[in-house]
C-alpha cells in the first residue's frame, strides 16, 4: 500500500516491542551482567562481541559496528525494506500500520515509479541473458568460451549480451509499457540534448548485472568485445545505484558461502568471474572507483578479513596506498586487512589460469598484513642508516598509526615502530598525544589522547581546566592508579587473567574506588568467557562505567606480559592481607570525598551513598 507511515506510530511501536525478544528469536543470547550477549549474526566470529541491552532497547556489535533498534535489526537480518519491517513488528503486537496520504495521487505515483524502476532493471537483465543465447550473441559466446568460462558460472552471475544495435533494449522495454524517461533515469538509455534522441547505452558488450545484497539487479557493467572505448562501461548513478557503495560479486559470494570469513577485492568483473570459475568464490570488485570507506564498512560487517589485490606496477602501488589510507580508521581489534601484489603484467584472471587455483589461494594466504605493508611502504627509497631518513620514516608510520582506532593493534604498531627505530614507545605515545590534531583527530573525532603512566619518557601534562579537581584530572590525564584500578586495568588488557582469580570475590573491596566496577567486570568475564577487551568494553558502551573502563584501556600497560599474572595474584594477596571492613561512617566519608572531588561515581556507588545517608541519619 502506498503512503507514509506516521512517525508517531513508529515511536509507539518501538516503545511496545522488546528488542531482546526480537533478536533472541534469531540469535542465541546469554545473560551477561545487565545485558545479553551472543555471536554476531552480521559477521563471522568465534568470541561473542554482540550485545543487546534491554534497558536501552538497543543492540551493538563491537566487532563489526552493527547497531540499532528492533526495527533496524529486522531490516538487516531478514533483509526487509523499512515498511516491511514495520509491518512485521506491528504484526507481533496485533497492531495495524496506518498510512498517511495513501490516497494521495502523488504518493501513488511515487510507488508506481519505484516498482517500475525495479521491474525495468530485472526486465533488462532478462533481455541481455536471452540475447546471449540467440544467433546475435554468437560473438559474445565465443569471447566467453575463449576466456574459459563454464555455462554454470555464466548462469550464476547472470552474464548476458547487449546487441550491436542502437535501440534493441529501448524497443523491448517500450513494448512492455516502460517509457523512455524512466529508461534514461535508470541509465539504460542515453539522451542527447541537442537532437532530443535517445538510444541504448550498452551496445555490443558482454553484460554483467550488478546485484544488491538481496540479489536484485540495480545496474550493469558492460565489457566491449572489440577495441572500442571505454573497455568497461558501468551504469551511471541512478536512484538505486551508487558506485561508491556497491560491490560486484558480493551477492554471489554470499550465495556461495553464507558464512564468509574473508573477501578478496579485485579490479574488474572478469577477475571476479574468472576466480569463481576456478573455485575462488569470495572475490568482489569495485565499480570504476577506488575502494571507499563505505565499501569497507559493508564488507567488515560480513567478514573479519579483507585482502586487497593489486597489480604489481606503479599504479597498483598507488592504489594500495589509497586503500591503506581508507582502511586505517576502520581497523578495530579483530579485523584484518592484507595486501596482495601480483607479478607485473598479470591480473587475477590471467594469473589464476596460468598458475591454477591452489597457487592463487597460496598467494592470498601469503598476502602482506597491513602492518608489514605500512612499514615496507614507509621504508621504500630511504636509507634507514641515516638519521634524517629514519626520522621521515618514523614520522610517516606514526601519522598512519594516529589514524588507527584505539586498541591492541595500535599499541602493537607503536611497539614495533619502537623496535625498528630504537626510540622508546613512550616517546612515540607522547608525540601522538601532542600531535592528535594533525595525525589522528580527523579519524577519531575529538577523543582524548591516550595518556602515559609516569616514568621515563612521560610527557608533561597540560594545566587542569579551571574548576577541575586534581582527583578528576588524575583520572582524565592518567595519574597514579589505585590498586583496585590496577587490577581492573590488568583484566582489561588481558581478560584471560580472570582464570587466575579466586572464586570468592571478597578480596575485591567494594568500598574502594572502582571496587564495584571491578567485581562486575569479573562476573562478566566469567559468564561470557570473553578474551577480547573490545567485547568487554562494548557491554558498558554509553555508560559512566564504560567511560572509566575506556580510560583505563587507553593507558599503556608497562608490565611485561609474562609478569602480569603474578602481578594480579600479588594484588589479590595484598587486598586479603589488608582487608578490613569499614564502618558505615568511614565508607560514607570516602564516597562523599570522591563525589566532592569531582569524580564520577558508578550507579552502584551512588546507590550505596544514598543508602548510607539514610542509615546514618536515622
Amino acid at each position: 500500500m502506498a503512503g507514509q507511515i506516521p512517525q508517531r506510530f513508529i515511536d509507539d511501536l518501538l516503545a511496545r516491542v522488546d528488542v531482546v525478544e526480537v533478536v533472541g528469536e534469531r540469535v542465541q543470547l546469554k545473560k551477561a551482567g545487565r545485558n545479553y550477549s551472543g555471536l554476531c549474526p552480521f559477521h563471522q566470529e568465534k568470541t561473542p562481541s554482540f550485545t543487546v541491552s534491554a534497558d536501552k532497547q538497543f543492540y551493538h556489535c563491537f566487532g563489526c559496528g552493527a547497531h540499532g533498534n528492533a526495527l533496524r535489526f529486522l531490516m538487516e537480518y531478514d533483509k526487509l525494506r523499512f515498511p516491511e519491517a514495520v509491518e512485521q513488528l506491528a504484526g507481533r503486537l496485533g497492531m495495524e500500520v496506518p498510512r498517511e496520504g495513501a490516497d494521495d495521487p502523488r504518493a501513488q505515483a511515487r510507488e508506481r515509479k519505484r516498482k517500475e524502476g525495479v521491474n525495468l532493471l530485472e526486465l533488462s537483465a532478462s533481455f541481455f541473458r536471452e540475447r546471449l543465447k540467440m544467433p546475435e550473441g554468437q560473438g559474445a559466446r565465443e569471447y566467453l568460451e575463449r576466456r574459459g568460462l563454464a555455462p554454470e558460472v555464466i548462469d550464476t552471475f547472470g552474464v548476458g549480451y547487449a546487441p550491436d544495435t542502437w535501440e534493441s533494449l529501448k524497443r523491448h522495454l517500450g513494448e512492455r509499457g516502460i517509457g523512455e524517461a524512466v529508461q534514461v533515469e535508470y541509465g539504460l538509455l542515453v539522451h542527447r540534448e541537442e537532437s532530443g534522441r535517445t538510444y541504448d547505452r550498452f551496445r555490443d558488450r558482454v553484460m554483467f548485472p550488478i546485484r544488491d545484497i538481496k540479489g536484485r539487479t540495480i545496474g550493469f557493467g558492460g565489457r566491449v568485445l572489440g577495441d572500442a572505448k571505454p573497455k568497461y562501461l558501468n551504469s551511471p548513478e541512478t536512484p538505486v545505484f551508487r558506485k561508491g557503495r556497491e560491490l560486484y560479486g558480493l551477492y554471489e559470494a554470499r550465495q556461495a558461502d553464507h558464512r564468509l570469513e574473508r573477501v578478496v577485492i579485485v579490479e574488474g568483473y572478469m577477475d571476479v568471474v574468472a576466480l569463481a570459475q576456478f573455485g575462488i568464490r569470495n572475490a568482489v570488485a569495485t565499480l570504476g572507483t577506488s575502494t571507499s570507506e563505505e565499501h569497507l564498512g559493508r564488507l567488515f560487517r560480513l567478514v573479519n578479513e579483507v585482502v586487497f589485490c593489486f597489480d604489481g606496477d606503479r599504479a597498483g602501488r598507488q592504489a594500495a596506498t589509497r586503500a591503506l589510507e581508507t582502511v586505517l580508521p576502520l581497523m578495530i581489534d579483530g579485523r584484518q586487512a592484507r595486501f596482495l601484489f601480483l607479478p607485473e603484467g598479470e591480473d587475477p584472471d590471467t594469473l589464476v589460469r596460468r598458475e591454477g587455483s591452489e597457487a592463487f589461494q597460496d598467494r592470498i594466504t601469503c598476502a602482506s598484513p597491513l602492518s608489514e605493508f605500512l612499514f615496507d611502504q614507509a621504508a621504500a627509497g630511504r636509507d634507514l642508516a641515516r638519521i634524517e631518513d629514519r626520522e621521515r620514516y618514523a614520522s610517516q608510520v606514526l601519522k598512519a598509526i594516529g589514524r588507527l582506532p584505539e586498541g591492541v593493534l595500535r599499541s602493537l604498531m607503536l611497539s614495533e615502530l619502537s623496535r625498528r627505530t630504537g626510540v622508546e614507545a613512550a616517546n612515540f605515545s607522547a608525540l601522538l598525544a601532542r600531535g592528535e590534531g594533525v595525525a589522528g583527530r580527523e579519524s577519531r573525532g575529538a577523543q582524548e589522547p591516550a595518556a602515559m603512566e609516569g616514568g621515563k619518557g612521560s610527557a608533561m601534562s597540560e594545566p587542569p581546566p579551571r574548576g577541575e579537581s586534581s582527583a578528576a584530572l588524575a583520572r582524565r590525564s592518567g595519574g597514579a592508579l589505585s590498586l583496585t584500578a590496577r587490577a581492573l586495568q590488568l583484566l582489561l588488557h588481558e581478560p584471560a587473567l580472570v582464570s587466575r582469580l579466586p572464586e570468592e570475590e571478597d578480596w575485591c573491596p567494594e568500598e574502594e574506588p572502582d571496587g564495584v566496577l571491578c567485581r562486575e567486570v569479573i562476573r562478566l568475564l566469567r559468564a561470557g568467557g570473553y578474551r577480547s577487551p573490545q567485547v568487554l568494553l562494548a557491554h558498558f558502551h554509553g555508560s559512566p562505567e564504560g567511560e572509566r573502563l575506556a580510560a583505563l584501556a587507553r593507558r599503556e600497560l608497562l608490565i611485561p606480559k609474562p609478569a602480569r599474572g603474578a602481578e594480579l595474584e600479588g594484588l589479590v594477596a595484598h587486598f586479603r592481607r589488608h582487608r578490613r571492613r569499614r564502618s558505615p561512617q568511614e565508607e560514607f566519608d570516602a564516597l562523599l570525598a570522591r563525589e566532592k572531588a569531582g569524580e564520577r561515581l558508578s550507579r552502584e556507588e551512588k546507590q550505596r551513598l544514598m543508602a548510607l545517608i539514610t542509615e546514618l541519619h536515622r
